[in-house]
């Protein structure tokens, strides 16, 4: 998906000039000429990054920068043609990203535009890793699983033999692939190991062991993982 970008200002040959330029490097860019279009795009949709001018009409640039902190934290480039140093410090305290002065060169610009956006990348907090299956969940970051609001109590190597089947759901694994997987054994180890653990495994996630509804074997190959 291509980094989506909104460019704000009601001069129509910027707007078209900064859009060729953007779009010619493979970003998806939309516009907005007053301050009242950009709040209501900016609403209705999610954008990587918004060049915003100060000098709008309707709602300043000011404002817009303003209103959109309230609730979010997309980087913001703020454009003008004032090159006062307290026009910048106010746009910086309203929670802009940076700041450029027109007339501006576009390779400034774009460059300005990567910086921030890996910026925002690397500052973003990483998203929880959790893996759900019906009610069973699997929180690999804190290494915990549940059943429903049930807590499960799983030694480290059948958490790891869980995980593996849960992001590989379908995939028939070997007892010798699993002891090289889970157990890292470049040789061959004990099998019943596996099934020890597989055994141990359904007894803690499986209503009936005995009749699984997510750890399953395949006879003659080995075990697998699917709600079907």
């Amino acid at each position: 998906m291509p980094k989506k970008i909104l460019i704000v200002d009601d001069e129509p040959l910027i707007v078209k000039g900064l859009k060729f330029s953007l779009e010619q490097d493979g970003y998806a860019v939309d516009a907005a000429y007053d301050g009242e279009e950009a709040l209501e795009k900016i609403g209705a949709h999610e954008y990587d990054m918004i060049l915003l001018d100060v000098m709008l009409p309707k709602v300043d640039g000011m404002q817009v920068c303003q209103q959109v902190r309230q609730s979010s934290d997309v980087p913001i480039i703020m454009l003008t043609a004032k090159g006062e140093d307290m026009n910048k410090i106010l746009g910086l305290e309203y929670g802009a990203d940076d700041y450029m002065t027109k007339p501006f060169n576009i390779l400034e610009v774009k460059a300005r535009i990567k910086t921030i956006m890996r910026r925002a990348k690397a500052a973003a907090p990483a998203e929880p890793q959790v893996l759900v299956m019906r009610d069973l969940r699997m929180n690999l970051d804190s290494r915990s699983v549940t059943i429903g609001d049930r807590q499960i109590n799983l030694t480290a190597k059948e958490f790891d033999l869980l995980k593996l089947f849960m992001t590989n759901r379908g995939k028939v694994f070997s007892r010798e692939k699993l002891l090289e997987t889970v157990w890292k054994y470049d040789y061959l180890g004990d099998l019943r190991t596996v099934d020890v653990h597989i055994r141990r495994l359904r007894e803690k996630i499986e209503t009936n062991p005995g009749q699984p509804e997510y750890i399953f074997t395949k006879w003659g190959v080995g075990y697998y993982f699917t709600d079907k």
